[in-house]
């Protein structure tokens, strides 16, 4: 059983750190890790099976990451063509076919690179490994805890619904992504009438692009109006042209109406975490929840959410992959 101390260890220490704050990043590093060193304590422990059973696992053991790797390659591809075909070109709707590709280009890298038996080549392809290792759990850690985070329902009485804007159609219209939103916060408005409590208000938040007529604010204001939601139930804050000018405008406001206020703020699923991280830096009371988003928009959306994820944590991420390298160097002059 001395196998299984250290995911506990990490495990306890996933419980006190989502117990201060479920909101921290450092959480799904603790997540990730507890799965980890759990999963190899499994393993430590197949040595007492019959041989046939234990080799049986780790047969399986280390099948399953490979195929599965391949697996979800292979669906990235096939979803970073839909993303083409139904969004266009660009960056942000090329992220899943690029990330296809460069796994499968990995792949045939670590094949095709012990042909040549050149301890440089072996060298830069295991470094090159290592890096794509460290992020691959990163991403594994995000989005195994952005979806548990995902799963926290509402509780208790909240005094402002904030809602984050996210373009409008025609310079003036919601769009499908942005009523999805309405449309969860609309929700929350109702179960929080069900319960007896005093109206949340509903706290449109966007500002107004260059290429809009009016301001996103208003325009969710307006369809929740359209909706059956009463004018005096909605607040709006015009001005944020960020997610983070978002959450801080927004909090003037609901600290202005309400000094100890509790609030819940929405946003797209795979949006979800990574706004819950900008409100805790914020300083907004509440959590974050998440409206529906079209099933082929996901891959793309949440690949995107974590490339911000990494960068905003650039220091830590960077100095690590760059301490990768210089392992894999050294390594390889020393096999020189």
């Amino acid at each position: 059983m001395a196998a299984f101390a250290l995911p506990a260890l990490f495990f306890l220490a996933l419980c006190v750190s989502a117990f201060k704050d479920r909101r921290r990043f450092s959480n799904a590093v603790l997540f990730g890790l507890t799965l980890l060193t759990f999963s190899a304590a499994l393993l430590y422990q197949v040595t007492a099976l019959p041989g046939w059973a234990a080799l049986t696992i780790i047969g399986l053991a280390f099948a399953a990451p490979t195929l599965g790797t391949m697996a979800i390659a292979a669906f990235l591809i096939a979803n970073g063509m839909t993303m083409v075909r139904k969004e266009g070109t660009s960056p942000a709707t090329l992220l899943s076919l690029l990330a296809g590709l460069g796994i499968f280009g990995l792949i045939a890298l670590l094949i095709v690179v012990p042909m040549f038996h050149s301890p440089v080549l072996n060298g830069m392809a295991a470094t090159l490994t290592l890096v794509a290792a460290y992020v691959s759990f990163l991403f594994l850690c995000f989005l195994g805890y952005a979806f548990l985070y995902g799963r926290i329902r509402v509780r208790g009485d909240v005094d402002h619904v904030v809602m984050l804007g996210s373009g409008l159609v025609g310079g003036d219209r919601v769009p499908p992504l942005l009523a999805s939103r309405l449309r969860k916060g609309q929700e929350i408005y109702v179960a929080q009438l069900a319960r007896g409590s005093r109206p949340p208000v509903l706290l449109t938040s966007g500002g107004k692009g260059s290429d809009e007529q009016v301001a996103e604010a208003r325009a969710m204001a307006d369809w929740l109006i359209a909706e059956g939601v009463p004018q005096e139930h909605i607040a709006v804050e015009d001005r944020s042209r960020t997610t983070e000018e978002n959450m801080l405008f927004s909090k003037e406001i609901m600290r202005s109406a309400v000094p100890g206020y509790r609030c819940v703020v929405v946003t797209n699923n795979f949006h979800a975490f990574r706004a819950a991280m900008m409100a805790r830096k914020a300083g907004v009371n509440g959590q974050v929840v998440g409206a529906p988003t079209a099933r082929y928009f996901l891959p793309s959306a949440t690949l995107r959410e974590f490339v911000a994820v990494f960068w905003e944590h650039r220091a830590v991420n960077l100095s690590i992959c760059g301490a990768l390298v210089a392992v894999g160097a050294l390594a390889t002059l020393t096999v020189r």
